[in-house]
Parts: C-alpha cells; structure tokens; sequence
C-alpha cells in the first residue's frame, strides 16, 4: 500500500523525474569495543543489508555503550528509541525467562552443539517470545563459552574460587552458581566490568578469551582459568513496530543477513581464540588451560539445572538435550 501510495503521488506529479522511496535509516547499538567480532560482524550485516535493498536501508553501527549499557538497549529497543540491539543473552532473561535455560553451566559440550540448538526450531521459539516484549528476534550470534580471570590467585579448581567478588551478568542461573561456589556474584553491565576490575571493586569476572582481547583486560587482571563453565549466546534484536514498517522483502533480507553476519562472527571468533590466548599470555596473564573442570561441575550442575526445572518444568531442557 506504502509503495501504491508513493508511485500516485510520483504520477501526480507528472514531471517525468524519477520518485524513489526514501531511505530507511537504522541505528544499531552494542557493548563491546570495535575490534571486537561483534562489531566486525555488525558492520558486515550493515554493508549487506545495504547492497541488498540497493541503498534502501542503510545502518549505523554504534560500538562501546554509545547508546547506553546493557539493559538500556534492552529498554531502548523495546520503546523504540534505539532500533536494533546486540547483547548478551543474560540482559534479556527478565523479559523471557526460558533464555535462562542457555545460561546453565556446562549444559553444552561444544559450539557445535550450541549452534546447532541455537540456529533451530528450540533457538526460534526462544526468539519469537521477544515478540510478546515489542522486539524481534532476528537472530543468536555468540559470545562463547564463559572462562574465569582474576587479580588474587590462579583457579586450578572449585575451591579456589571460594571467597572472590566476581562480575556476572544479571542471569539468576550466573548468581546461583558463583554462590554455590562460595564466591560473591556482582552483576553489572559489561560496560562497566573494567574500571570496576581496575578500581578493586571486584576481584575477576569470566568471559571468553576473544572478548578479554578486544576488551584489554589484561591490563587489570592476572589470571586466567579457562573454565568454559557456561556459554552465552548474543542476541540481534529489534524493535518490533519499526521491523514491521518495512516491506515485505526489507524483512527478509535484514533476517537473512542477521543469520548470515551471526554464522561470520562465530568463524571469527573460532579463527581467533588461540591467537587470544597467545595475546593475553604476551600481555602477562598467567593461563590454566587445564583447570579441573570436573570439581566446578560438580558443585554447579545439577542443582542449577534444577533450579531452572522447579520453575519452567524440563521440557525445554530436554529438547536441548536431544541436539547431543
């Protein structure tokens, strides 16, 4: 009808000059730094979506929180104020609870197994809740398996990470678990995770290696364990009212592309994650590539799960299950 209604007016004019629609401009918001493959990826979805439509949406990557941590993209995209979002599954998990499910510790064995789950029919129903939230689900990218880095000791097991303050995300299965561990959860946005480290007012934090990189943490943290206790999927997202003022074929193009840019961004940050650990040793981190995995599963594990369970039921975990 938009498109009926530009071509009359373009007729009334009857002045022989070509009438185009104008074009659609989106503004794009994430956390994390440039080099980061989030923004590599993003930039790379921009450019597609762009040569796709012909020029007819263009999208402007803002990197660093400069729209806002976390949770304000979360509420930004919701009103409308910020058109599409990239953030860490944890930050949507007050608004559709089942994504609390992905955040369990060690309830996947691989990536391959997390995208697997992540890219099919359990991934899209998870994504479609956000529907019901004013957001479309476009598509996971990912963050990665979650490993543990701090200032006071190297974590060769469990016991070692008794007593630390560490950042999480908000997730309530993240809190949980540091607690079991005896450790002091401390959710704040990812934004803020290095002046904290810097100031002393945490002691560690876990993410994956590529993002300790990008992010320099090496510069305010000493050790680093790779745990890979838990794994994050990023989540695109956008305001759902914007998404369906676009025509038809607008839509499935900024889709395609979403799961296009998501497959590019995990080879990226397959390709680099040993060239990390390298960089992050150079840099003067002391690494444990071989923590005793086992002991923190075992503290973890089951009683998350079943935390997960008590309150959703078990039949999203079990769907998750079966992709083994």
């Amino acid at each position: 009808m938009r498109k009926l209604i530009t071509l009359l007016l373009c007729a009334a004019l009857g002045t022989g000059v070509a009438c185009a629609a104008p074009t659609v401009k989106l503004r794009f918001g994430h956390t994390v730094p440039e080099t980061d493959s989030l923004h590599i990826a993003a930039l790379r979805f921009a450019e597609q979506v762009k040569a796709r439509t012909q020029g007819g949406i263009e999208i402007q990557v803002y990197a660093n929180s400069q729209l806002g941590n976390d949770g304000t993209l979360v509420t930004g995209v919701r009103s409308g104020t910020i058109d599409i979002g990239a953030t860490g599954n944890p930050f949507l998990t007050g608004i559709v609870p089942q994504l609390n499910a992905l955040d369990l510790p060690y309830l996947f064995d691989s990536t391959e197994q997390a995208h697997h789950v992540l890219d099919g029919t359990v991934g899209r129903g998870l994504l479609d809740e956000l529907g019901k939230h004013q957001m479309k689900g476009m598509a996971f990218w990912e963050i990665g398996f979650r490993s543990l880095t701090n200032n006071r000791r190297p974590i060769n097991n469990a016991k070692d990470i008794e007593g630390l303050k560490i950042r999480t995300t908000p997730n309530p299965s993240h809190l949980y678990a540091f607690k079991l561990l005896g450790a002091n959860p401390q959710p704040m946005p990812f934004g803020e995770v290095f002046s904290a480290l810097e100031s002393g007012a945490v002691d560690g934090q876990e993410n994956p290696p590529t993002l300790l990189t990008a992010s320099k943490m090496y510069e305010v943290q000493k050790y680093l364990s790779l745990t890979r206790h838990a794994y994050t999927a990023l989540v695109v997202f956008m305001n759902q009212r914007r998404f369906d003022k676009l025509d038809p074929e607008q839509q499935k193009i900024l889709l395609e592309e979403a799961v296009e840019a998501g497959r590019y961004q995990r080879e990226l940050n397959a390709k680099n994650e040993a060239a990390s650990i390298a960089e992050l040793k150079a840099q003067g981190m002391e690494v444990n590539e071989h923590p005793d995995v086992a002991s923190i599963s075992k503290v973890v594990a089951k009683p998350v799960r079943k935390q997960f369970t008590d309150q959703y039921g078990d039949a999203l975990l079990k769907a998750i299950d079966a992709q083994r």
